[in-house]
């Protein structure tokens, strides 16, 4: 028997399209992979793809082409299109952690000539200001709480206090803050960025495609060089976004709404996990699920999630129990639920209709009218650019103003979202959201939520610690 092996096709020494070829070859090849490789140049790589990958359409193997991309400078809006992709990885500058500068956001390029450019600047000139103005006082108050650590420097204690008191300031950023974030992507998913990227109804996000189009090239030239604007994506936009609504888009007070899930759910996973070490059909280990006692169907509950550790990740079968929510949430919250890819969401665009959430370490701090003036200031240019380009609008709308989601996932996956985002170190606007959405699963699927682990806190607490408005 051959011995095991496992190693590295480096990306020092092969590029990505030679490294997919290799991995692609394996298939009809008895040669190892490094010998597979040792017989590729960079144009027997390019002829590969583009009679496989682009003629014949076997797009999987373009999946072992991986790109690691660097975006610096672009608004908070142009990263919500660039994360919007499910399978890749991102890490983004962090809000909680940094500072903005006072001339850190985006001008885009629709208002060049436009009467309502200087506005645009003024406006996030003002939120801008009113962010810095907020820091010193809300830190004031945070400090003034928080005890000293022994031989604990002022630098390191303002490290360790800074997530606190920029958490709170963050609601006054806009969605046209620059910020950069790292993308980790196969070549087979960065194709479909780049489409959609040059299918979007901003310049900025339609330049950054193309931008991400020549650096791709350089690394990944056959698999994305086809890559172009999907003129289905561009016309069902438009054709979407320009009917008027008969309803107006109005405030509710119910910002979390359970509006449709399995009312099988939870028999569901129990018959999946028999069916996962058993032998029998799934309608057979189904209806032996519903034959069961109470106390039978809370011992096999037990079975499959009693010995859940705190990191633990539970079985699969949990997905086959689904969930829809409509929710609203203020901006700064979406920024983070979005990151929670293995769910299926519908943001709706930004809007300061919904109105916006107050911390309550503002009004602590004093300077609650400040914050309501620069809130409101944003909403009055808001109103004014909508008239003029709706999705334009957007980059003047501030963190703490509220946006619906619509979210639809499964159990598995609401562990993983309930448990992280209620931790203690989480921000306290997806704390609430977590929460809320743990309350509403326990209310209907009890037997499976109860294992979930879970802070001793409530979403009212949350509202009642953290939010005046």
């Amino acid at each position: 028997m051959p011995d095991r092996q496992i190693y590295l096709l480096s990306p020092k020494e092969l590029s990505p399209e030679t490294i997919a070829v290799a991995f692609a070859k394996t298939s009809r090849s008895p040669e190892s992979f490094l010998e597979i490789a040792r017989g590729l140049t960079e144009e027997k790589s390019a002829k590969f793809h583009e009679k496989w990958v682009v003629g014949y359409g076997h797009a999987s193997v373009a999946e072992h082409a991986v790109l690691h991309l660097a975006f610096e400078n672009v608004s908070r809006l142009a990263i919500e299109n660039i994360e919007s992709n499910r399978l890749a990885s991102y890490t983004e500058k962090s809000t909680r952690y940094q500072k903005w500068g006072s001339d850190n956001f985006f001008v885009p390029a629709e208002l060049a000539g436009q009467p309502l450019g200087e506005e645009y600047i003024n406006t996030c000139r003002l939120l801008f200001t009113a962010y810095h103005e907020s820091l010193d006082p809300v830190w004031k108050i945070v400090l003034k709480r928080a005890e000293r650590r022994e031989n604990e420097s002022d630098d390191a204690m303002d490290r360790r206090l800074r997530s606190q008191y920029v958490d709170v300031c963050r609601f006054l950023l806009p969605a046209a803050s620059l910020a950069n974030v790292g993308m980790t992507v196969n070549a087979r998913v960065l194709e479909n960025v780049i489409r959609k990227m040059l299918s979007s109804g901003l310049i900025e996000v339609r330049e950054i495609g193309e931008q991400v189009k020549a650096v791709a090239k350089n690394e990944i030239p056959t698999l994305v060089k086809y890559a172009d604007a999907v003129p289905y994506l561009v016309e069902t936009s438009r054709g979407l976004g320009d009917r008027k609504p008969e309803i107006p888009n109005r405030k509710s007070d119910d910002w979390c709404t359970l509006i449709d899930h399995d009312q099988e759910g939870e028999i569901k996973v129990l018959a999946a996990a028999l069916y996962r070490f058993g032998d029998m059909p799934f309608a057979e280990a189904l209806a032996c699920v519903r034959s069961f006692t109470k106390e039978k169907l809370n011992d096999l509950a037990e079975s499959v999630l009693g010995r859940l550790g705190e990191h633990d990740v539970p079985l699969r079968e949990l997905e086959y129990s689904a969930y829809t929510f409509d929710l609203v949430m203020d901006q700064g919250a979406y920024a983070e639920f979005k990151r929670h890819r293995m769910m299926t969401q519908t943001p709706q665009r930004l809007t300061t209709e919904l109105g916006y959430a107050t911390p309550r370490l503002i009004t602590e701090a004093g300077i609650a009218s400040k914050y309501e003036a620069a809130m409101d200031a944003a909403a009055a240019s808001y109103a004014r650019l909508y008239e003029f380009n709706p999705q334009v609008a957007q980059y003047v709308v501030p963190n703490g103003y509220n946006r619906r989601v619509l979210a639809q996932f499964n159990l598995r996956e609401a562990y993983a979202f309930c448990q992280l985002r209620s931790a203690r170190n989480a921000h306290f606007s997806i704390r609430r959201i977590a929460e809320r959405i743990h309350e509403e699963l326990n209310r209907v699927h009890p037997l499976l939520t109860k294992y979930m682990h879970l802070p001793e806190e409530t979403w009212q607490d949350v509202e009642e610690r953290h939010f005046t408005k």
